[in-house]
């Protein structure tokens, strides 16, 4: 006989608290900076496009080109004949990180499944930092401007960043249950946000130096949390003799259904349950399953391509979003930077209080729906904001609220209950595959975003790139 929700609901909070321990918490916070860290050195390039649109112009349309500098020096980083051309450049460049991140996710979460979690983590973390360093850094110092090889570095990097996400959402299955996950996920997906945030203040501190320091700082910083993954990071509980997520299913019905998804269907019959994706062996390490397995588990394709269409706004937002500011509105690099921040704030807002409700009302899609329809109105508001950059954070921050929201939910909490249902039968090496494919497949939809953006804008101007916002 099935327990009623309200009764179930209690005991599940409290398997929540007592289980949670220092371990616990030491996760939360390292799997949280690790791609806060990741986040924050992407967020640096979308921070300095205006700098570098100025470096790579010529000093005749460049009015900041400056005039002590060798003319012969200063030619030789010329790249494009305007800032249209270097604007439309930097575009593509975040397109083919983001096609380059989108293939990696497919390819990480299978590898993160097979692999040692904390050594994919950071492997990623390390590698990317030295490939920022490169392309930011390291070229400027040496005067070497090369379409192709930006190009390059880009792609190489996309490819090793996306091994971040797949692993840190896996390792927090890992350790975190259904009970309070809503909560606890949502609170957790800030790392982004807090990336974001982390980006833009580093990247204005040093800005003045120079936006190859930007660069500089953010890579260092991120290099060192690398490190600090590779010796501190428990990838599961059973690493330190803890009990590992439904472990215990079999003694109590009430500890089976605090480790159970929302995405589960308590009305199924037991007879149902003879179809199962991964069937039950001797071994007590389960294996991981394949791709296409994980493509058919119920909700994976939806959640996917809405995915898809959330991702295109919300990293349009990361990565033009100071760019717009100081094209529209005429303000300071730095001060559109900082401005920029209060869009995260309202992310990180959204995606806890929205999952604090789904949590209440154990149920996801309806707050997701909801938090979209109150977006289109927020981006309508947006798009119509005065030159007042109070006005303009508070209606960036509601924005945030009702698309960072949703954003980070699906991409952390859901991509967890899809990745625990039951037909995997509570295998955690189903996680990083699920969360590959639900964050790939938004990785693609992002990816055709960025150069629709500047395509939009550079034709038809910023108020129809709004338009294609509400649509999406």
């Amino acid at each position: 006989m099935a327990v009623p929700g309200s009764l179930r609901r209690q005991p599940a909070n409290r398997g929540l608290v007592s289980h949670c321990t220092h371990h616990h918490i030491v996760v939360f916070l390292l799997t949280f900076f690790s791609y806060s860290l990741l986040h924050a050195s992407r967020k640096t390039f979308s921070n300095v496009k205006v700098s570098i649109s100025n470096q790579w112009t010529p000093s005749c349309k460049n009015s900041t080109a400056p005039e002590l500098q060798p003319f012969e020096l200063w030619n030789s980083s010329h790249l494009f004949s305007n800032a249209e051309e270097a604007t439309l450049f930097l575009g593509t460049l975040d397109t083919i990180f983001l096609f380059s991140y989108a293939v990696g996710l497919f390819v990480s979460g299978i590898v993160g499944d097979r692999l040692n979690l904390r050594w994919v983590l950071s492997f990623g973390m390390c590698s990317s930092a030295l490939v920022v360093f490169s392309f930011g850094t390291l070229t400027e110092w040496l005067h070497f401007y090369n379409k192709w090889f930006y190009c390059c570095l880009w792609v190489v990097n996309g490819l090793l960043q996306s091994t971040g996400w797949p692993c840190v959402v896996a390792v927090m299955g890992n350790w975190f249950g259904k009970a309070g996950r809503g909560f606890v996920f949502g609170l957790w997906s800030a790392c982004a946000s807090v990336g974001n945030i982390l980006g833009a203040f580093l990247a204005s501190c040093v800005l003045k130096y120079g936006y190859e320091y930007a660069f500089l700082v953010t890579a260092s910083v991120q290099f060192a949390g690398g490190v600090i993954v590779f010796f501190g990071l428990l990838t599961s509980p059973k690493e330190v003799g803890l009990p590992e997520l439904g472990a215990d299913e079999d003694e109590a019905s009430v500890e089976e259904d605090a480790n159970r998804p929302l995405m589960g269907n308590d009305d199924v019959d037991d007879d149902d349950q003879n179809y199962s994706i991964q069937a039950t062996d001797n071994d007590n390490q389960p294996k991981a399953i394949g791709f296409f397995q994980a493509c058919c588990l119920p909700g994976v394709v939806l959640y996917s391509l809405a995915y898809a269409c959330l991702k295109l706004v919300n990293y349009s937002f990361f990565f033009w979003l100071p760019f717009y500011l100081s094209n529209n509105f005429g303000w300071k690099e730095a001060e559109a930077d900082q401005l920029s921040i209060w869009y995260d704030v309202g992310g990180i807002i959204g995606g806890t209080i929205q999952g604090l409700i789904s949590d209440v009302l154990q149920k996801r899609a309806p707050v997701l729906a909801v938090s979209l329809l109150f977006a289109v109105g927020s981006l309508f508001g947006y798009s119509r904001s005065p030159n007042s950059k109070p006005i303009n954070a508070v209606i960036m921050a509601i924005t945030g609220f009702f698309i960072g929201g949703p954003s980070n939910m699906i991409s952390s909490a859901i991509s967890a209950d899809l990745g625990r249902q039951d037909l995997v039968k509570g295998s955690s090496e189903a996680l990083a595959t699920v969360t590959g494919i639900v964050d790939g497949t938004g990785s693609i939809g992002a990816a055709v975003g960025q150069y629709l953006v500047s395509l939009i804008q550079d034709n038809l101007g910023w108020m129809w790139v709004f338009y294609f916002f509400i649509l999406m």
